[in-house]
């Protein structure tokens, strides 16, 4: 994203009933990644994947602007927690929500994910309305499935 480019306010009310909401997908599982866009795809997100930290990394480093990023700890190339370390170095993406999707689950483990720039964090396996119930706490849901 050029130095110059404004991103769109996130959390402003949709003018329409609509909150034009963008997320990214990371995850080295084809599934995984299927299932989470479909999640979001439902709740109204357009939605890019990527299979590890680096394609992610490339996304964005491509002009997509998402509002959400749903990232997985393990996996090649570079890992999750590379990642939200990567794009909380850059002042440019500063305001990308960032939510770990993992099975990572000991409290140490999300601590780091949290003290890295995470801002959320689901276990594996989950459910769509644990996504949801986090994307609510965030204030990242369209207008018209707020709880």
């Amino acid at each position: 994203m050029g130095a110059g480019r404004r991103r769109p306010q996130l959390r402003l009310p949709p003018a329409e009933g609509k909150l034009n909401v963008r997320a990214l997908v990371i995850d080295d599982s084809r599934v995984m990644r299927r299932i989470v866009a479909g999640i979001l795809e439902d709740l109204g997100y357009e939605v890019q994947q990527a299979g590890h930290g680096r394609e992610g990394l490339d996304v964005l480093e491509g002009g997509y602007e998402p509002d959400l990023v749903c990232v997985d700890w393990n996996m090649p190339v570079m890992d999750g927690l590379q990642f939200v370390s990567a794009v909380r170095s850059n002042p440019a993406w500063r305001q990308v929500t960032l939510m770990m999707v993992t099975s990572e689950s000991e409290h140490g483990q999300i601590v780091r994910a949290l003290a890295a720039g995470a801002h959320e964090y689901v276990i594996k396996p989950f459910t769509a309305d644990a996504i949801r119930d986090k994307l609510a706490l965030l204030g990242l849901l369209p207008q018209e499935v707020s709880l």
